[in-house]
This record gives structure tokens, sequence and C-alpha cells, in this order.
């Protein structure tokens, strides 16, 4: 299904960026014309990165006195897409590890297929950590096994289009589960995926990079994510014969 409204707006959850935020924001700007920062409750040069990309009219951008973590800000982000009318939403992260040439890519999947969640299928370089990644090859492995199937290449990644459409009324967690948990939730909707293969690194410090991945804490929220999205994939799959039956 494709709609004749097709209007996509970046939002770029940002905290604590400032040395990066401005490099994403101008590359994102080569492909569309509106972007929208969220900061969420950076300190003072984080902050004043972001208005000064407001008062220059790069970008809107959207102020949380505190902060909500990456969830929290992406979700202040569609708020804002949908008051200024806008049908998708493109996420990217504001530490420049997303190669944001292959933005036409993601826009061109979304326009044909507007119904359709596009998610990034990150290859990795030699900057990524191993325990990254094999923390995220497990998270592959226990989101395969909540949707019974390989829809999503990899749900952690930051680089992805949502259709505002598909994801009205949806709760999800507001911190580093966020990006896992709204995927799933989303194929179990029904909504198409289309996995496009984009190159990530992991920006050093000396470049501006900032991680603000807690190893312990989010490896334990996303572990708590699994054990509950198993615990609802559970039910969806034992109810699915009662459903049929009503029918």
């Amino acid at each position: 299904m494709t709609l004749s409204g097709f209007s996509p707006v970046a939002v770029v959850p940002s905290y604590d960026n400032p040395r990066t935020i401005r490099t994403v924001v101008e590359a994102l700007r080569r492909h569309l014309s509106d972007v929208i920062v969220v900061d969420d409750g950076s300190g003072p040069d984080g902050r004043q990165a972001i208005e000064a990309l407001g008062a220059e009219g790069l970008a809107r951008t959207v102020r949380l006195d505190s902060n909500r973590g990456k969830g929290g800000a992406v979700q202040a982000g569609f708020a804002a897409a949908r008051s200024l009318g806008f049908s998708h939403v493109l996420q990217v992260d504001a530490d420049g590890q997303h190669d944001l040439a292959d933005v036409p890519a993601f826009l061109a999947a979304a326009r044909s297929q507007s119904d359709t969640l596009i998610l990034g299928a990150p290859a990795f370089d030699q900057t990524a950590p191993w325990s990254r990644l094999a923390g995220r090859q497990l998270t592959v492995f226990w989101t395969h096994v909540e949707i019974g199937g390989t829809a999503i290449a990899d749900p952690m990644c930051g680089f992805r289009v949502y259709p505002l459409a598909a994801i009205e009324g949806l709760r999800c967690g507001l911190r580093m589960d966020f990006d896992i948990e709204i995927a799933v939730k989303l194929v179990w909707r029904g909504t198409p995926v289309i996995n496009l293969p984009t190159k990530v690194r992991y920006v050093t410090a000396a470049d501006g990079g900032v991680s603000h991945f807690r190893l312990f804490e989010d490896n334990l929220r996303i572990t708590l994510l699994h054990f509950r999205l198993l615990a609802l994939a559970l039910v969806r799959l034992f109810s699915w014969p009662l459903r049929v039956w009503r029918r």
C-alpha cells in the first residue's frame, strides 16, 4: 500500500553531542529540508550547539527539561512530527556513526512502500568493540524468537524510517530498549519490514563520539525487555487458536 502524501522529517535524539550534532544535521539537510533535533536534557555545551542550529534555521528544536533516555527523546520527536503534519520519521543517531549517504535509499524505500518499517542492517568496521557485537548478536537471536522469524535483521540500529500511522498508540521503553521494543511490536502489528544494508562506525572520543550505553544497566534493561517480549510472544502464540475460533 502506498499513500499519496509522503512527507518525511528527520528526528535526531541528542544528549551531550556538541561536537557531532552540527555535522549530522548538515548531512541530513543535503537530503531533507526538515530536521527535528530533540535535546534530551543536554548540558550547557550540548544545549548551546542545538540552540545554534535552531537559530540558524537548520533544524527545528525540541528541548526536554530532563534526560528521558533515547526512547523518550525519539517519542518526543514523533509527537513533534505529528503536530507538524509529517507522515514519516527518519531516525538517526547524533554521534555521527551512521552513513548518511544512504538517506536517499531509505527515503526511496519508504516512499515506494509507505506503510513499511525501513530498518538499517548495519555493516560494522574495525572500530566496533567485540563485546558490543556479541551482545548485539544475542539480541538479534532473541528478537527472531520473539517475532517467530527473521524479518528484523538488526533491532538495535538507530538508522530507520517509521510510518507515523503505524506507530500510533504503541507504548515502548524510554531508554536503550526502545529501538528493539518498537521494532518487535510493529512486526506483531503486521507492519511490513525492509532491511537496508548500511555502514556503521563507532566514533572515537577524540572525534567527538559520546556513548551513553551503560554496560551493566542497559544490558540488564535489554535482558528484562526480552523476558517481557518472550512472555508476550507466548501469550500471542497460545491465544492464536482462540482468536481463530472466535472468528
